[in-house]
């Protein structure tokens, strides 16, 4: 079975651990032509992130530039055609579960079915003080807030969701997803989100651990749900190396994965025979269109090597 490939938008999310110069100055137009290059060359799906203000401690390394994610995606929805739509991933705990639903069964419904819902706990403790979430309690937050989606999101006009922090019923919401059953990722790599996304999820969203930590996540992944009786399955992701395809006459840094196609899926093989799902992939480049070149020379030349 080949592995199934994804990729982190630039430009709506600019931390300066992946950002390339040239997002700087990109805009809107820029994110509608990858996202249309994405959708042309085969890719399972485009991805945004999710932070609702950064506090200026943090500004220079994470930046202040961060599309929100539903809004990004809707948008990209109305010009793409097949490609699915990740939220990687929504800090949903920072929002009630009802107004995230009503965010994103819209836009399922807008987009014919293309959401995937990516969720996890944050990091950023000014974020939670200011919009009156204890970050402390994050992931006992998370934990209910999935529980509460799972309702919100499922079929009922009427969802029904009784918890310590949310209670509601009785309360209808239109239009429902166009998804009978809505993809619920958890991300993350810690203890916690491993067995969140193990017990939770539908698929797990690592959150760049190295090859070599893979195989013993996986295996805790998979040993959690079996212990629970879970036998639905759970797609399991990866965040690859920065990739080139092709011949690279600039510096890339040493972690790139760069050559020919056939070096380069022979690479990323080994994520499959870890038990690894989907990959998502992220490349160098120095402007829109050399992005572009990199995303289709993947889809023709990297994409049919990874059976």
């Amino acid at each position: 079975m080949s592995l199934a490939y994804g990729i982190q938008l630039p430009v709506q999310s600019q931390s300066t651990l992946y950002t390339e110069g040239w997002e700087a100055a990109a805009g809107p137009a820029d994110l509608v032509e990858v996202a249309r290059a994405v959708d042309r060359a085969g890719f399972d799906y485009l991805a945004c992130c999710d932070h609702v203000a950064i506090p200026r401690r943090l500004a220079d390394a994470m930046s202040t530039v961060w599309y929100d994610p539903v809004a990004t995606l809707a948008h990209l929805a109305a010009v793409t055609g097949r490609v699915r739509l990740l939220s990687h991933v929504a800090v949903v705990g920072l929002r009630h579960p009802l107004l995230s639903a009503k965010q994103y069964a819209t836009l399922d419904r807008l987009s014919g079915g293309r959401l995937i819902l990516g969720v996890g706990a944050g990091h950023v403790r000014e974020e939670f003080e200011a919009l009156g979430v204890d970050f402390e309690r994050r992931g006992a937050v998370l934990d209910e807030v999935i529980d509460a989606l799972r309702a919100a999101l499922g079929p009922s006009e009427f969802p029904e969701h009784h918890g310590k922090l949310y209670d509601f019923e009785g309360l209808g919401q239109r239009p429902r997803p166009a998804q009978e059953h809505v993809p619920l990722w958890v991300g993350g790599s810690s203890p916690a989100a491993v067995r969140r996304a193990a017990l939770k999820g539908d698929g797990w969203l690592p959150q760049g651990d190295p090859r070599d930590r893979l195989p013993a996540q996986i295996d805790r992944l998979r040993r959690l749900r079996a212990e629970a009786g879970i036998e639905a399955p759970c797609t399991i992701g990866a965040i690859t190396e920065p990739l080139y395809v092709g011949r690279v006459g600039w510096e890339v840094g040493r972690r790139t994965l760069t050559g020919a196609p056939d070096e380069i899926a022979e690479s990323l093989r080994a994520y499959r025979a870890m038990g690894v799902h989907q990959i998502q992939v992220r490349f160098r480049s120095r402007s829109r269109s050399e992005l572009i070149d990199q995303i289709h020379a993947f889809g023709a030349e990297v994409a049919p090597r990874l059976t």
